[in-house]
């Protein structure tokens, strides 16, 4: 697939990556943002890591709080991906972006640059087996099943969701370029 062509320098866009942890965000929107001419790689993540004092991690039972900080780190993200969207960047902003919170950060994206969501959904048996593979360790008041039980039910349906429990990063990669028209929102 000719990504240049779909995705010329002179037309930036905004790809939503998001999913449970350790679905394989971070590593496929590498991959993704490595075959766009001018591309940005955007990890929502960081800006949570920014908060050195009175960081409030998301916890099932988070308060208003912690909603808040969550809701802080979203609206920084869409600026960033805002920002680097008019200096003529795609833009493949990666994150947790669970429940209602999905169609927020859309919509803050969509009214400004044509935008794309793809959700990582593999089962969480398969999230579970990455996770205990991985270095970093995501998961310690939520289980994989839980937190894909919070996907799967008060997320909405937007944009393309990909079951990679047996795709390949490469492979994964490959499903949203050429189902790419279907992540569009």
């Amino acid at each position: 697939m000719n990504v240049r062509r779909e995705f010329p320098s002179t037309e930036p866009r905004v790809l939503v990556i998001t999913g449970i942890m350790a679905a394989g965000k971070s590593t496929v929107a590498q991959r993704l943002t490595e075959r766009f001419p001018c591309g940005v790689h955007l990890r929502g993540d960081v800006f949570r890591r920014m908060i050195v004092n009175a960081r409030i991690e998301m916890t099932p039972s988070a308060d208003t709080d912690a909603l808040e900080q969550l809701r802080l780190r979203y609206r920084l993200a869409t600026t960033a991906a805002d920002l680097y969207c008019r200096a003529g960047f795609t833009v493949v902003y990666q994150d947790v972006i669970l429940g209602p919170a999905l169609q927020e950060v859309v919509s803050t994206l969509a009214a400004r640059w044509p935008t794309y969501v793809v959700v990582l959904c593999p089962s969480a048996q398969t999230v579970a087996e990455r996770e205990a593979a991985r270095e970093k360790k995501g998961y310690s008041d939520w289980t994989p099943t839980a937190l894909d039980d919070e996907l799967r039910t008060n997320t909405p349906r937007l944009g393309l969701w990909l079951d990679t429990s047996s795709l390949s990063v490469e492979g994964t990669v490959e499903a949203i370029l050429t189902r790419l028209l279907e992540a569009a929102v």
